[in-house]
C-alpha cells in the first residue's frame, strides 16, 4: 500500500514529481512522470479508498453486534489476565499478585507515582517490556473495571470516515456493560475504597490549585 487515502497519495506523488522522482506502479502500469498519471491514480485511489471504507464499516457493524449480544471477546487483555487454549479469560497468577500489591499499596496511602517507582526499582517486568512502570499505567490498573470481574465495552471507537482515527468514547457511542463476566482479581469493596481515595485526592488537588477556596493549609502544601 502506497498511501492510506487518495489525498495522501496525490500529495506524495506531486512532492516526488517536483524533485524529478518517478513512482512506477507495476500492477497498474502507471508512471507518475507521465501526463495522464495523476488522473489514473486519482480514479484508482478513490475506488480503493471507498473499498477500505466499506470494509471498515462492515467490521464495525460486526463488532457492534457482538457488543450488543455480549459475545465480544477482547484480543488485548489488561495486566493480570490471559486466555486459555479455548480463548476464555483467565487469571495470570504472577501478574495478578502485582495487581493486588498495587491496590493494597494504594489503599495503604501510597500514590501512583511512588508505586510505579518501587515496581521499577524492584525490576518487576511490565506487560509490554517497558524499562519502567509509569504513573499512568498504575492509574489505569486502579481504575479498570475488569479487575472486579466486569467488562465495559466500546471505551474507544474509530471514526466512520478517512482518515480513521481512534478516539475515547465520551458519550458519542453506546457503551455496553457486562457484570461478572470473568473471575475477579480484587473485591468490589477494594475497588470502591480506591475510587473514594482518588476522588478525595482529586478534590484536594483542586483546592491546592484554587487556595482561596480552602485556607486551612500550610503555605507550602502542594508545592514542596
Amino acid at each position: 500500500r502506497f498511501a492510506r487515502n487518495t489525498s495522501d497519495c496525490i500529495e506524495a506523488v506531486r512532492r516526488l514529481k517536483n524533485l524529478g522522482i518517478a513512482i512506477f506502479f507495476e500492477k497498474e502500469n502507471i508512471n507518475t512522470l507521465k501526463v495522464d498519471s495523476e488522473l489514473l491514480i486519482t480514479i484508482l485511489g478513490s475506488a480503493a479508498q471507498e473499498e477500505s471504507i466499506a470494509i471498515s464499516s462492515n467490521s464495525r457493524w460486526s463488532i457492534q453486534e457482538k457488543f450488543q449480544s455480549g459475545e465480544w471477546n477482547p484480543s488485548c487483555l489488561p495486566y493480570g489476565y490471559t486466555k486459555d487454549d479455548e480463548g476464555e479469560i483467565i487469571i495470570d497468577e504472577a501478574e495478578a499478585a502485582v495487581v493486588l500489591r498495587i491496590y493494597h499499596d494504594y489503599l495503604n496511602g501510597k500514590g501512583c507515582y511512588v508505586i510505579a517507582r518501587e515496581l521499577t526499582l524492584e525490576g518487576i517486568p511490565t506487560r509490554k517490556g517497558a524499562e519502567a512502570w509509569g504513573e499512568k499505567v498504575v492509574t489505569e490498573i486502579l481504575t479498570n473495571e475488569k479487575y472486579e470481574g466486569d467488562m465495559l465495552m466500546q471505551k474507544t471507537f474509530t471514526t466512520d470516515t478517512l482518515p480513521f482515527i481512534r478516539k475515547k468514547n465520551k458519550g458519542q457511542k453506546q457503551k455496553y456493560f457486562i457484570q461478572d463476566n470473568h473471575l475477579p482479581i480484587i473485591t468490589r469493596e477494594e475497588a470502591r475504597r480506591v475510587k473514594e481515595i482518588m476522588d478525595r485526592r482529586r478534590q484536594e488537588k483542586e483546592l491546592d490549585i484554587n487556595p482561596g477556596k480552602y485556607n486551612n493549609r500550610y503555605p507550602f502544601t502542594g508545592k514542596v
